[in-house]
């Protein structure tokens, strides 16, 4: 049986990269990294970073919604 490179442990957002063979920690870093951004933690670190009030939540929900109507309108018109 196969083990996974990376596992969620549940409850937690928590990321576990196993070395691969000859892999270098650098090589590690960099996989780390891109399970993070494919996994959107960086982008909600960043937003978590500061307080962001209900209304402006939902104003910037809001507007993304507003976006992929507009790119969904443009695509369904080619």
């Amino acid at each position: 049986m196969r083990q996974k490179a990376a596992e969620r442990s549940v409850g937690r957002n928590m990321l576990k990269i196993r070395s691969r063979g000859n892999e270098t920690v650098e090589q590690m870093l960099k996989r780390f990294k891109k399970l993070c951004e494919k996994e959107g933690l960086t982008k909600e670190i960043k937003r978590n970073s500061y307080y962001e009030k209900p209304s402006e939540r939902k104003r910037r929900q809001l507007r993304k919604a507003q976006r992929q109507a507009l790119r969904k309108q443009r695509a369904g018109s080619r």
